[in-house]
């Protein structure tokens, strides 16, 4: 696969990204796939996704997993609700995380990836130490697939992150970087934080934010790619300088607004073709 192909964010059964026709008609080679709704994730299904994708040329690089009950309606709501980190659902979310592994197995795609929610700050805290656990478990189930497990960049500081990776200690862990996510969430300039995580970034989006006037506390906004403040040259340029050569996937999650979201997604990818272009062009 050459350098930096581009992706966008879609799914089988209109949940997140936009449908495979869009990605299609877009003539994107890659795409990130939200995993579908349990009753779609059977070996039938994934075996009619694959000639569907086989007669489009796509190949699906990341299948991510979300939940019922999750919602991103502001801070406060994501802590209570999002990945695993939920006492409550926590248990048959990570068995879902396993059907979604088996799913990508089906498909090929070799990356389980998901948001695991917010992590404790504080490693003494006993949920922190949960979270370890289940993400060490679910690790050691996707190895089994002949996977990797990619978290989504967002709910914790880059060396947040960094140490969370450490305690869960497996070979198979790595980071799925969403600039515009430490944008959203406040939780540290986005540059800064893809240059200390490094090597450890396997796969990324491509959006862009602009700051909450309280960050942390309030959500920054989403805009389209280019018009926000992650800096989408130096974006592209720091992933050259840290050696990541994977797909860049777009993600515009503006689904109520389809012909809006395909014609934002078409210009984002048409800045991303430039700058790829400038990019090799000029490598300094």
């Amino acid at each position: 696969m050459e350098k930096w192909p581009l992706g966008v964010f879609t799914s089988i059964d209109a949940g997140l990204g936009v449908k495979l026709e869009v990605a299609h008609e877009l003539g994107v080679p890659t795409i990130h796939l939200h995993a579908p709704n349990a009753a779609n994730r059977s070996p039938a299904i994934a075996e009619q996704f694959l000639q569907r994708l086989s007669t489009m040329g796509i190949v699906t690089t990341a299948v991510f997993g979300g939940f019922e009950g999750e919602s991103y309606a502001d801070i406060p709501t994501v802590v209570r609700t999002v990945g695993l980190v939920p006492p409550e659902t926590r248990d048959s979310r990570a068995r879902e995380m396993r059907e979604i592994s088996d799913f990508a197995k089906w498909l090929g795609c070799r990356v389980v990836a998901l948001h695991l929610g917010f992590i404790p700050h504080d490693s003494q805290d006993p949920l922190y130490g949960d979270i370890v656990k289940v993400t060490a478990d679910l690790c050691d189930y996707v190895k089994d697939n002949g996977q990797d497990l990619h978290l989504e960049t967002g709910q914790e500081s880059a060396a947040g992150l960094l140490q969370f990776l450490k305690d869960v200690n497996r070979d198979n862990v790595f980071v799925n970087f969403d600039p515009a996510n430490m944008i959203l969430y406040g939780t540290g300039e986005p540059i800064e934080a893809l240059q200390q995580i490094g090597g450890l970034v396997h796969s990324i989006h491509c959006k862009d934010a602009t700051w909450a006037d309280k960050p942390g506390e309030e959500w920054g906004c989403e805009v389209p790619l280019g018009e926000g403040q992650v800096g989408m040259e130096t974006y592209l340029r720091t992933l050259d300088q840290i050696g990541y050569a994977g797909p860049l996937t777009i993600e515009r999650e503006i689904a109520r607004e389809p012909e809006r979201q395909k014609a934002e997604i078409g210009k984002a990818l048409q800045l991303l073709t430039e700058l790829k272009q400038k990019i090799a062009a000029n490598p300094g």
